[in-house]
């Protein structure tokens, strides 16, 4: 076969485009030495070898051991097992439970803080604006009461003013 097709069904191969039948043929290819095989063709070539290798060798399966006669007369000892042989895991959950609770109880006191925070925080506020619009309240009054003063100096002022006319005229 030539080189050039064998580099061709090797790229393919790589992408994962190969039939069985192609792969096969680059086994069957692989497993015969070239002397003159490409240097692209040479880096693959332990791959396919490998493969061939694989499918070569036989696999021999271990045999089963007999079984271990037990002497006639001989009597089964019965073990109980104790309920507490694993009490690490045990312990291991109970910590794990008192662990989630816990923090558990923790974050529900860290929302309840969260919680009455704003609530004051809400609460400060409103405080703020009752207080802003009693302080309006007082400023507008005292800006009326003001306004009212202003009026009767006005009424002075024409006087003095008529009162100085009156002066420069004699």
């Amino acid at each position: 076969m030539d080189y050039n097709e064998i580099i061709v069904l090797l790229e393919r191969y790589w992408d994962g485009e190969t039939s069985l039948e192609e792969e096969a043929l680059l086994r069957r290819f692989f497993s015969e030495p070239h002397p003159d095989m490409p240097e692209a063709l040479q880096e693959a070539a332990p791959l396919f070898g490998y493969f061939q290798e694989e499918i070569e060798r036989e696999y021999v399966m271990p045999e089963k051991p007999e079984p271990v006669p037990i002497p006639v007369g001989a009597t089964a000892k019965v073990v109980q097992l104790s309920p507490f042989r694993h009490w690490m895991k045990y312990a291991a959950v109970l910590l794990m439970g008192v662990g989630m609770g816990y923090a558990m109880k923790q974050y529900q006191r860290q929302e309840m803080k969260a919680s009455i925070a704003a609530a004051q925080q809400l609460k400060m506020e409103e405080e703020a604006r009752v207080a802003y619009m009693e302080t309006k309240k007082a400023l507008q009054l005292l800006a009326k009461n003001l306004n009212k003063g202003t009026d009767k100096m006005q009424k002075l002022a024409y006087f003095n003013e008529a009162a100085g006319l009156i002066d420069s005229s004699n």
